[in-house]
């Protein structure tokens, strides 16, 4: 039975770029895990893709193996799925840690949702850039 878990991510900035912060949560069977990191200032995207790499790096510990990511970014969630191309070239290296970090996984799904749908992620991406 593979170890699995939707993971629901939200990066934000208030200025873009203006104080950052990452929301994280991880729902396994078991447990959900929740993250508030505060990023210091930073663009939107940046923070998204810093949500990203934190999620997949903690999912790494929690050795899950078949993974859901849930994001309200359109853009993240393209040039994962090898969509739109990485054309900043302050997300470029972003992008390349975090396909290599994917390849740990034996399933991964990225998949877009509405805002309205990421509201526990939102607030803890939030409390994040409250703090930076």
């Amino acid at each position: 039975m593979p170890n699995s878990a939707s993971i629901y991510i939200d990066g934000g900035s208030r200025g873009n770029p203006g104080p950052a912060g990452a929301g994280i949560i991880i729902k396994t069977k078991e447990n959900t895990h929740s993250f508030s990191i505060p990023l210091g200032n930073q663009t939107n995207n940046y923070a998204e893709y810093e949500a990203l790499l934190f999620s997949l790096k903690e999912a790494s510990k929690l050795n899950l193996d078949d993974i859901t990511i849930y994001s309200d970014s359109e853009l993240l969630v393209n040039q994962m799925k090898g969509i739109y191309k990485v054309k900043s070239p302050n997300l470029i290296n972003s992008y390349k840690k975090a396909i290599t970090l994917a390849k740990n996984f034996r399933s991964i799904k990225f998949t877009h949702i509405p805002r309205e749908k990421n509201k526990e992620a939102d607030k803890l991406a939030n409390i994040a850039m409250d703090r930076v």
